[in-house]
């Protein structure tokens, strides 16, 4: 196992230089809760840009709930993957599951959100970002959401993904940034040194901070 990065802070930073040339220019970054928010918030902040989240979640197969069959967004669009049916999501059970993960998202919506709508991307910048795509099943319906909400340019931005992940995602942005495609790719957290569970308290403290006046476009 090969260790890409410390953090997802470290991911997040590194991100960001490949992303300077949208620094000042008052980008929306869009996280992907929970793992993400972290990261959007250290992208949002080096560039001078807003951060929220983009609230998307995946379909999980009946046999392996890690293993995503697909993504749903909070419109009600979903993504179904071409081995839903092999991994044993039939029909039926996908109308559950998509009724069971909108529930998921309308809470998340009202925890992490309660006093606002959602941050206006219309004729900006949009950056959405992960901290990894295995099967590029979520991202997809993120881009989908980003995407509606009518932005300028749609970029989509991770760390590490697999290859074949990342083919499925390209006709979704119209800018693709990944900054490592290792082989053997088996899960997003094995290339991390540090990967922590990321809670609810920690994604709703993230989105009420501001970037400071010192920090805001300081690409280091």
């Amino acid at each position: 196992m090969t260790i890409l990065f410390a953090s997802r802070a470290d991911a997040a930073r590194r991100l960001a230089k490949e992303l300077v040339r949208y620094r000042g220019r008052n980008p929306l970054v869009l996280a992907i809760p929970r793992g993400a928010v972290e990261m959007g918030r250290v992208v949002a902040d080096e560039l001078g840009g807003e951060l929220d989240v983009v609230l998307v979640r995946k379909l999980r197969s009946p046999i392996n709930p890690e293993f995503a069959v697909g993504s749903i967004d909070e419109s009600g669009w979903a993504y179904v993957a071409p081995h839903a049916a092999s991994a044993g999501a039939d029909a039926v059970y996908l109308e559950q599951e998509k009724q069971r993960q909108l529930e998921t998202l309308r809470k998340r919506r009202a925890l992490y959100t309660p006093n606002r709508p959602p941050i206006g991307a219309k004729g900006r910048i949009a950056i959405v970002v992960d901290d990894g795509l295995a099967t590029g099943a979520t991202m997809i319906a993120a881009l989908h959401a980003a995407r509606a909400m009518q932005p300028q340019l749609l970029v989509c931005a991770v760390p590490v993904a697999a290859v074949e992940s990342l083919e499925r995602v390209r006709p979704y942005a119209d800018e693709l940034l990944c900054l490592e495609t290792p082989e053997d790719f088996r899960a997003v957290g094995r290339f991390y040194g540090e990967f922590h569970q990321v809670e609810d308290e920690e994604v709703i403290v993230l989105l009420s901070e501001q970037p400071s006046k010192a920090h805001r476009g300081a690409i280091r």
